[in-house]
């Protein structure tokens, strides 16, 4: 299953819109930033004074003690009390437009077959769905540590075989994003994937 290198002219041949270094940074940063904003839960939670457990009974007289005035036990003074301004649930998630993404995409396809890791096949699957044939069939395509096999889709038994392999990834065209792109250290565009991305960068 012989893998050629995959060239700007050839994305060009392919209708997939790509941009050099000179634009499109920012629009990588904020997707990357929405990314990983997206993934947090926002789930840290602190009780307030109000939350607490405990009654409103002032702990002691307010004069003639000779200690500093103190209300009730759930104040943020005392240890076991209410916490001032603490975390509380809230959505961390970003939204990115169309145009950004877009443009994301493009820019990082553009630095990634500009570095020479984008390579191309006709076809890739594995029949017998072992992962000892699986690794055997991305060595022949690539020596690389990290890498990213994207087609239009993929069988049962290609991603059975892949499923335990885990710095080799297999990723649709629909649903690939930059993030796995600048992650892989060798990416593998199977011809059906090409339709797909064209669509996605035009």
């Amino acid at each position: 299953m012989p893998a050629q290198i995959f060239t700007l002219e050839a994305a060009q041949a392919a209708n997939i819109q790509t941009v050099g270094s000179e634009k499109g940074s920012q629009a990588v940063h904020d997707l990357i930033v929405a990314y990983m904003a997206n993934r947090r839960t926002g789930s840290a939670n602190t009780k307030t004074r109000g939350e607490v457990s405990g009654n409103n009974k002032k702990i002691f007289r307010q004069k003639g003690t000779g200690n500093a005035r103190h209300g009730d036990k759930r104040a943020p003074i005392m240890v076991g009390g209410g916490v001032v301004f603490g975390p509380r649930p809230r959505d961390y998630s970003k939204q990115v437009n169309k145009s950004t993404r877009r443009l994301a995409l493009r820019r990082v396809l553009g630095d990634a077959i500009s570095g020479g890791i984008v390579s191309i096949v006709p076809a890739f699957s594995v029949a017998d769905g072992k992962t000892k044939s699986f690794v055997a069939a991305v060595k022949e395509l690539t020596d690389a540590k990290k890498v990213l096999i994207v087609a239009a889709s993929f069988d049962e038994a290609t991603y059975l075989a892949a499923r335990n392999v885990q710095n080799i990834l297999l990723m649709t065209a629909a649903e690939l994003n930059i993030e796995h792109l600048m992650r892989a250290q060798a990416i593998v565009f199977v011809e059906s994937a090409l339709e797909i991305l064209a669509s996605r960068t035009a």
